[in-house]
């Protein structure tokens, strides 16, 4: 029921949160080209840097039950919400943590989805909430950070972004396809 369509899936939040889709959660169809790219192989353990509410990996476990997708997310508040949606729809392959990207070891996971979750640094726009400061110095910080963890992911790593500016992005990472108006881009690193 809640995977028909994304007005089904948003009633699993509340209001206030589901009203935020358009602008900070990965739509239905982008989660599952997203997960059908980034699990390659049983047992494919897929990260979501700033996993927000949790709909892509939600949305990415139901659609391939093979892989194992963890959420980080540093809103607290979103985290729960995240886990109580888990808990809705029964799902077993997915889990969600609290934290920052800089305390995960990035060898824990074959492969990556990264929604621009920096963006919001730099847009004093329709944002989630007061909890993240507008600042272009954390921007940069966390999109190096993300770039020096990929430059050490071995080759084949798949990573799939969506909206991003591409400053996450090394050079060792082909881009192999895109979708949605180019917003869609999947990556190999050779």
């Amino acid at each position: 029921m809640w995977f028909k369509d994304d007005p089904a899936f948003h009633t699993l939040y509340p209001v206030e949160l589901s009203q935020m889709a358009r602008r900070h959660w990965t739509p239905l169809l982008v989660a599952r080209k997203a997960a059908r790219f980034l699990v390659t192989q049983p047992g494919d353990r897929i990260l979501d840097i700033g996993s927000g509410a949790g709909k892509f990996c939600l949305a990415a476990a139901r659609e391939c039950p093979q892989g194992k997708f963890t959420g980080i997310e540093q809103r607290r508040n979103l985290v729960d919400y995240a886990n109580q949606a888990l808990e809705i729809t029964g799902l077993t392959n997915v889990e969600f943590l609290h934290g920052n990207i800089t305390d995960l070891n990035f060898k824990d996971f074959d492969h990556f989805y990264f929604y621009n979750s920096f963006y919001e640094y730099i847009v004093d726009s329709e944002k989630i909430d007061d909890q993240i400061s507008f600042s272009s110095d954390l921007f940069n910080y966390y999109s190096h950070y993300l770039y020096k963890q990929l430059c050490k992911a071995p080759e084949g790593t798949r990573l799939v972004t969506y909206h991003s500016l591409e400053t996450e992005i090394p050079p060792s990472f082909q881009l192999v396809a895109t979708e949605i108006n180019d917003q869609l881009k999947f990556w190999v690193k050779l």
